[in-house]
């Protein structure tokens, strides 16, 4: 879609379940807020207005003050001026989260859920019946969380252990349980973010089912098109102040990122981009690679300097051969040859030391840890640098991080900062710099722009494509065309199979039919 082309997916006006406009008050608004931490200006006097059954997105770049706009909208945050009202009443007192509970619920990109707990006790967690003795009466408690899932139709095992289910069914859990308490106003707070393509369509599926039952969203996303896909109305938040509030079928996808940055810009012009001349030599070497019930005989090589994509459909096996790739899982068959290298299969050490940078899937739990400095998440890969007989350099270390937070343009006011402070688009960088850090031969990166803004987005593709030119070889496993679209050529994976190879150039179309194992005719 162009910028000056209007959307055509879904009414300019929200529908409820029987097909009429939504009418009272609206199911949340807030009007006129400002919050200050310190100096800093987290709102400036914004609004939102959140009308019945719509599916209301919130967008902008990270920093535009979404988060602390749901804090405020979930009673987290008090406002310092403004206020916050539901179903056309004042909100309740910051203390009373009973009665937060039963108008506004919000589910995380990280999810809340307790893993070792069970559905069942998560779903009801405190809130428990309690026989003549004053112990749990398990029965009941299933009994409970079954009726409740398939009100919802959530298609889970209430006694399965949270650590066990898939991310999409943590969603519908936390959704499900945010329900249970009465609320009729979800928060989705980057819900795709961890998503494969299947995954995305069925959470979609769901919420239009839950807007028939009365269920308002506000929808929270950095991926643009999704917003066209599911969304009724938008507002974008610029700078800690409302910029804009649109029905989404009205708004060019030019004028939303215009709206959101301040700026025009042109997302869908492709990348130029000189792949390496075929003299270029083989850094990588995958063989006859394996994994038993996941993918088979994978092999292809990445020159110096060269972008592969490994694209395919959720359950095609591409995350798990760039996994497979840098130690994370061992191979039932095959050889991977870094630079005339074979280090230990399974072996994430060795793949590090022959050469191996890594972003993976999951930045919160498998790419950053939370209560450690900007500068020890970015140098971890790397202590042999960093001081001798097993003692680290302080000065040495933050040297190094100030050296990588420089080349990413990390926005943090120091190394110190923990990691959990920054921004979303900010921790994916810190996950970035360390894969970087060692001056990888080969770099894998899986989904690397996942959850993060529009201008976050460019600055790390623009990485990779630098870091390529400079004669890496990088992979990228992805179903996101955006990430596709910087590499030379795009290895498309079905059923765990290498089925097709397209050059640079490929029509989105022909990439999303060879990933769902179909063809499309030009």
């Amino acid at each position: 879609m162009s910028g000056n082309e209007k959307p055509s997916t879904r009414s300019s006006s929200a529908q409820n379940g029987d097909g009429r406009a939504p009418s009272g008050p609206p199911v949340a608004e807030a009007i006129d807020v400002t919050k200050r931490y310190g100096s800093t200006v987290a709102l400036d006097h914004a609004q939102i207005r959140v009308l019945p059954g719509e599916t209301h997105a919130l967008v902008g770049r990270n920093g535009a003050g979404k988060s602390t706009l749901v804090a405020i909208l979930t009673g987290l945050q008090a406002p310092d001026t403004g206020q916050v009202r539901f179903a056309g009443a004042a909100a309740p007192r910051p203390s009373d989260r009973d009665a937060w509970r039963r108008h506004v619920a919000c589910v995380y990109q990280k999810s809340t859920i307790i893993p070792q707990l069970t559905v069942a006790e998560n779903l009801l967690l405190n809130r428990y019946d309690r026989g003549r003795l004053g112990l749990i009466s398990w029965r009941s408690l299933r009994r409970r969380a079954r009726d409740l899932l398939a009100v919802w139709s959530v298609d889970v095992d209430v006694d399965a252990k949270a650590k066990d289910l898939s991310v999409e069914q943590r969603q519908f859990v936390e959704i499900a349980r945010a329900l249970s308490f009465g609320a009729r106003f979800i928060i989705l707070d980057e819900p795709t973010a961890q998503l494969d393509a299947g995954a995305i369509a069925r959470l979609f599926g769901h919420i239009h089912d839950l807007q028939a039952q009365g269920v308002t969203f506000l929808f929270i996303s950095h991926h643009l098109q999704e917003i066209y896909e599911i969304c009724d109305m938008v507002t974008v938040f610029r700078d800690a102040r409302h910029i804009l509030t649109a029905p989404v079928a009205d708004l060019p996808r030019g004028e939303l990122v215009a709206a959101m940055t301040g700026e025009a810009t042109a997302l869908d012009v492709p990348r130029s981009r000189t792949a390496p001349t075929g003299g270029a030599g083989v850094v990588l070497d995958v063989a006859g690679l394996r994994l038993n019930g996941v993918f088979d005989d994978i092999s292809f090589q990445v020159g110096a300097g060269e972008i592969i994509g490994l694209a395919g459909a959720g359950g095609s096996g591409k995350t798990e051969v760039a996994e497979t790739i840098v130690g994370l899982r061992t191979p039932d068959a095959g050889t991977i040859t870094v630079d005339g290298q074979v280090p230990r299969a399974g072996h994430v050490g060795a793949a590090l030391a022959s050469g191996v940078g890594f972003v993976p899937q999951d930045r919160h739990h498998q790419g950053l840890v939370a209560g450690m400095s900007v500068a020890d998440n970015a140098t971890m890969t790397i202590p042999e640098k960093l001081g001798a007989a097993g003692f680290l350099s302080a000065r040495r270390r933050d040297a190094v991080a100030n050296t990588l937070i420089d080349a990413l343009a990390i926005k943090t006011p120091g190394p110190d900062l923990p990691v959990s402070g920054l921004s979303g688009g900010n921790q994916q960088k810190v996950v970035m710099a360390r894969a970087l850090a060692n001056d990888p031969k080969v770099l894998v990166l899986i989904t690397p722009t996942a959850g993060v803004d529009v201008r976050s987005k460019e600055s790390l593709l623009d990485k990779v494509d630098q870091v390529a030119t400079a004669g890496t070889a990088v992979i990228v496993a992805s179903d996101e065309l955006d990430d596709l679209r910087i590499c030379d050529r795009v290895l498309v994976i079905f059923q765990g199979r290498i089925t097709a190879e397209m050059p640079g150039g490929w029509r989105d179309q022909d990439l999303v039919a060879a990933m769902e194992g179909l063809t499309v005719d030009a």
